[in-house]
């Protein structure tokens, strides 16, 4: 699943999991944001789901030059907090392909060969088990935030 563009927007999380599923919705608005405005040259928008480690971060593309990467992380802030992160600063493991090296950080060894930008939102609640696809209002109200930023990133404001 190649993306030869140069900025690569990905959204990551679980939909079913609630405030997991804060990247690929920050996607679904960033593309109706893009049906009425430019979408600058050489920019992929994609909602990378829970695959991203796998199909995304394991094969990258020579051509990228920044890869901006939308989840919820558990950073010790306040629910609906959004921040830049470095990819040193996430969760170990938050980003693993279960067939690369043990320990292997996929988004430090990406950012080797290009910049790597984390847009986090601290989550309020994951549920492990019961299935609940809402995200509760602060991280619905902190998605025009990651917008934001994103729309700064990608030279888009």
């Amino acid at each position: 699943m190649p993306y030869n563009v140069e900025t690569l927007v990905v959204g990551c999380g679980n939909i079913l999991y609630k405030d997991d599923g804060f990247g690929p919705e920050v996607i679904k608005e960033l593309k109706k944001y893009f049906e009425e405005n430019s979408l600058p040259d050489q920019t992929a928008i994609v909602d990378g789901g829970t695959g991203a480690s796998y199909h995304i971060f394991t094969f990258p593309e020579e051509c990228w030059k920044k890869v901006i990467v939308i989840d919820s992380i558990e950073f010790g802030g306040e629910p609906g907090e959004v921040r830049i992160l470095k990819p040193s600063e996430v969760p170990a493991g938050r980003y693993e392909n279960p067939h690369a090296r043990p320990g292997e950080h996929l988004i430090e060894e990406l950012e080797k060969q290009c910049e790597v930008v984390v847009v986090g939102c601290q989550p309020k609640e994951v549920p492990v088990i019961d299935i609940d696809m809402v995200l509760t209002t602060p991280i619905k109200e902190a998605i025009p935030k990651a917008i934001n930023i994103i729309l700064k990133e990608i030279g888009a404001l």
